[in-house]
C-alpha cells in the first residue's frame, strides 16, 4: 500500500475518532504513532515519536502560552470584565440598543486581556444579560450580542489562536498580534453599527437606559484604565521591539497580577486557583500539540500535504476560487470543533498550501481566525451557541436567531479583509520589525 493512500487512510480515521467524541490530542496520536510505525517501520518510528514531541513541547517559544494563558485565569477569576461592562454601560448605555454595544465592547475588551471567547461568554451571561433584561431588550438581540461580541474576543490580540498559529507555522506572533488589531475594532465597530441600526428600525429591540452624566462616565474610565494599560504595555512593548511575545506574556502575567492585587479583587485562594487552572490548561493544550505533531509527521512521511498542494496549484482556476474552498472548509469545522482543534488539524494540510499560492502568511492568519470566529456561532452547531445557551439558560432556537444579523456583518467582515488585506498588514508596515 502506497504512504499516500496510508495517509488519506489515517485522515479519515481521524475524523471517524473525532466523530465518536475522542479527544483531538489523543485521537491525533493514536493516528499518528499508527500511522509512523507502517510507514516508516517500527525501528525508525519509535525514534521519531519518542524525540519529536518533547523537541516540541521544551521549545522555548511555548512559554507564550502558559503565560498568557496565566494572564487570562487571572483576569476570569476577578470582577474586572464586570468593571469593563460597567464603563461601556455607563458610555452608550443610553443609546437606542446600547447595553448590546456596551456588551460588545466589553467583549472586545476582554479579548485584550483573555485571549479566548468562552471566558466572554461567561462574563457577559452573569453581567450584561441581566441589565438588557432589565430594560425589556429582545431575547434574540440579548443572545446575539452575547455569542457574537465573544468572537471578537480571538481576533483582538492576544490571542491564543494566533498563538497557535505562530508556533505552527514559526510564523512571528508578534506580528500576527498586531495584525489583528485594526480587524478587531472593525468588527466590534462593525457589531455596534448594526445593533444600532436594529434598533432604529425597531426600537422595542433595545430601548434606551438611564443616561449617566458626564462626570460618572469619565469616573467610570478608572476601572478600564488599567486594562488598557496593560494591553498597551503588552501589545505596544512587542509592537516597538522592547521584548519578544515570551517576554510579553510574562510582562502580561505580572501585570495582570498587580492590578488585581491594588484592586483587591483577588484573594491568596483565587490566585493559586488560577495558577492551577493555568497550569491544567496548559497541560492540555500542549498534549495536543504533542498528539498534532505525531500527526503532522504521519502526513509528512505520507506526502499528502504535497500531493495535494501539487494538486491544487496545478488546476486552471484562480487562486480566490481555492481560498473560497478553504473558507467552506473552516466555516463547516467551525461549527463542530473548538477553536485551537481547529488550527492544529488543518495548518499541516493547508498551509503548505498558502505557501504555494502566495498568499501573504500574516494576512492568511488573520482570515483564519475570523474564519474559525464565524464558525463559533454558525446554525446548525456553532460551539459558542452551546456554550452561552448553557450558561444562561437561554434557548439554542432563540440564540440561533438572534445570531443572524450579526453572521451578515460577520460575512461583510470577512468580505472587507479578503478584499483589502492592508487592514491587517498597515500596522506591520508602519511599525518596527516584530
Amino acid at each position: 500500500m502506497s504512504p499516500e493512500l496510508l495517509g488519506f487512510i489515517g485522515l479519515l480515521v481521524l475524523f471517524l475518532l473525532l466523530a465518536l467524541g475522542m479527544w483531538v490530542g489523543a485521537a491525533a496520536a493514536i493516528v499518528g504513532i499508527i500511522g509512523l510505525i507502517v510507514v516508516l517501520g517500527p525501528e525508525q518510528a519509535f525514534m521519531m515519536i519518542g524525540a519529536g514531541p518533547y523537541g516540541q513541547i521544551t521549545n522555548y517559544n511555548m512559554i507564550t502560552i502558559p503565560m498568557f494563558v496565566l494572564m487570562g485565569m487571572i483576569i476570569a477569576e476577578t470582577k474586572l470584565g464586570s468593571d469593563l461592562y460597567g464603563t461601556a454601560h455607563k458610555w452608550i448605555g443610553h443609546l437606542r440598543g446600547g447595553l448590546a454595544g456596551a456588551t460588545i465592547a466589553a467583549c472586545g475588551l476582554m479579548g485584550a486581556v483573555t485571549g479566548g471567547s468562552v471566558s466572554s461568554i461567561a462574563v457577559m451571561s452573569k453581567v450584561a444579560k441581566p441589565q438588557m433584561q432589565k430594560y425589556d431588550y429582545d431575547e434574540r438581540l440579548i443572545a446575539g450580542s452575547i455569542a457574537s461580541g465573544s468572537t471578537a474576543s480571538i481576533m483582538i490580540p492576544p490571542s491564543f489562536v494566533f498563538v497557535l498559529y505562530g508556533l505552527l507555522t514559526e510564523q512571528s506572533i508578534g506580528q500576527l498580534f498586531v495584525a489583528g488589531i485594526l480587524p478587531g475594532v472593525l468588527q466590534v465597530i462593525l457589531y455596534i453599527g448594526l445593533v444600532y441600526v436594529l434598533c432604529r428600525l425597531n426600537p422595542q429591540m433595545g430601548p434606551p437606559s438611564f443616561k449617566y452624566s458626564m462626570r460618572e462616565r469619565l469616573r467610570s474610565l478608572r476601572d478600564v484604565l488599567p486594562i488598557l494599560l496593560l494591553f498597551v504595555l503588552v501589545i505596544g512593548g512587542i509592537y516597538a521591539g522592547k521584548f519578544t511575545p515570551n517576554e510579553a506574556g510574562a510582562v502580561g502575567s505580572f501585570g495582570a497580577l498587580i492590578i488585581v492585587l491594588i484592586k483587591r479583587y483577588i484573594t491568596g485562594k483565587g490566585i493559586v486557583k488560577s495558577i492551577v487552572e493555568a497550569g491544567l490548561l496548559t497541560g492540555m493544550i500542549l498534549f495536543l500539540i504533542a498528539g498534532i505533531y505525531l500527526f503532522q509527521a504521519f502526513l509528512t512521511v505520507s506526502k499528502v500535504p504535497f500531493m495535494i498542494g501539487e494538486f491544487v496549484v496545478g488546476l486552471d482556476v484562480p487562486p480566490f476560487v481555492i481560498m473560497f474552498v478553504m473558507i467552506i472548509i473552516y466555516l463547516f469545522l467551525g461549527c463542530i470543533l473548538p477553536e485551537g482543534a481547529i488550527v492544529v488539524l488543518t495548518i499541516p494540510i493547508l498551509y503548505p498550501l498558502i505557501v504555494q499560492l502566495g498568499f501573504d502568511t500574516i494576512w492568511f492568519g488573520v482570515i483564519l481566525v475570523k474564519l474559525i470566529g464565524i464558525g463559533q456561532i454558525t446554525p446548525p452547531l456553532g460551539m459558542n451557541c452551546f456554550y452561552l445557551s448553557g450558561m444562561s439558560g437561554i434557548s439554542l432556537k432563540t440564540i440561533y436567531s438572534g445570531i443572524v444579523p450579526f453572521l451578515i456583518a460577520d460575512f461583510v467582515h470577512l468580505a472587507l479583509l479578503l478584499a483589502f488585506p492592508v487592514i491587517s498588514l498597515l500596522l506591520i508596515n508602519i511599525g518596527q520589525p516584530l
